[in-house]
């Protein structure tokens, strides 16, 4: 079956780093596009940084540029997110997610705590 596994999240210092891992199965991974949201208390899920099914084409959200890097390794269905200089406001839950065409499938979510 279908599985979408996040994995890396902690708790930071401010300025710290945290690499984030999702690691997928039961579905041809190197066609999907794959996608790093977060949630904060309180708040609306947002998109965070997303990637082509090649890798080849990375967004972000404006918020994250210059300090977080998605990335992935179809060879090992696993996708990251390398996250730099994190501040409290990156403190949220992240999720992965997969989307081709109409399907889409979400993992449970890992914590990030940036707080000193």
């Amino acid at each position: 079956q279908v599985q979408v596994v996040e994995s890396g999240g902690g708790l930071v210092q401010p300025g710290g780093r945290l690499r984030l891992s999702c690691v997928a199965s039961g579905f041809t991974f190197s066609i999907y596009a794959m996608r790093w949201y977060r949630q904060a208390p309180g708040k609306e899920r947002e998109l965070v940084a997303a990637i082509s099914s090649t890798g080849g084409s990375t967004n972000y959200a404006d918020s994250v540029k210059g300090r977080f890097t998605i990335s992935r390794d179809n060879a090992k269905f696993t996708v990251y997110l390398q996250m730099n200089s994190l501040k409290p406001e990156d403190t949220a839950v992240y999720y992965c997610n997969a989307n081709w065409a109409v399907n889409e499938y979400w993992g449970q979510g890992t914590q990030v705590a940036v707080s000193s």
